[in-house]
C-alpha cells in the first residue's frame, strides 16, 4: 500500500531553463549598455547633449498605444475640440487657449464622420458619437 501512495504523489519537476534565459538577457543588456557608454565617451560633448535631448523629446517605445477603434477616434477628435474650446488646457503650453475656428473644424469633422458612417455603427458607437457631438455643440454655442 505504501508503494501505491508513493506512485500517486506528484513528482516535482523544476525547470531551470528560464534561469539560463534570464542570465543571457542580463548579459546582453550589460553588453549593450557598455557599448552605448563607449560610443558616448567617444562622442563630443555637444553631440552627446544633442543625443540626450533628442532622447528626451522622443516618446518611449515601451508604451503601447491603445488599439485603434472608432471610440478612440471620436475621443481624440473630441479632446482636440475641447482644447480648442478652451475647456481643457493645451498640453503643450498648459494654458487654456480658445480658438473658435479650430474648435468648429473639429466639431464639423465629427459631424462629417457621423454622416459618412450613418447606419454602419453599432448602437454604442452611434450613441457615443451623438452624445459627444451634442456636448461639443452646446459648449461651442455657449462660447
Amino acid at each position: 500500500m505504501s508503494e501505491e501512495n508513493e506512485e500517486k504523489e506528484p513528482k516535482l519537476i523544476i525547470d531551470d531553463d528560464w534561469k539560463t534565459q534570464v542570465q543571457k538577457e542580463k548579459e546582453a543588456l550589460a553588453e549593450k549598455q557598455a557599448a552605448a557608454e563607449s560610443t558616448a565617451d567617444d562622442a563630443t560633448p555637444a553631440a552627446s547633449e544633442e543625443a540626450s535631448s533628442a532622447d528626451d523629446s522622443q516618446p518611449s517605445d515601451d508604451i503601447e498605444p491603445p488599439p485603434a477603434s472608432f471610440e478612440m477616434l471620436v475621443a481624440m477628435l473630441g479632446s482636440q475640440a475641447l482644447i480648442s474650446l478652451g475647456k481643457v488646457p493645451n498640453p503643450m503650453t498648459g494654458k487654456n487657449e480658445p480658438n473658435k475656428a479650430i474648435a468648429k473644424h473639429y466639431i464639423d469633422t465629427l459631424a462629417m464622420l457621423q454622416e459618412k458612417t450613418k447606419r454602419n455603427l453599432t448602437g454604442q458607437e452611434h450613441d457615443n458619437l451623438t452624445q459627444t457631438l451634442h456636448q461639443l455643440r452646446m459648449l461651442f454655442v455657449s462660447m
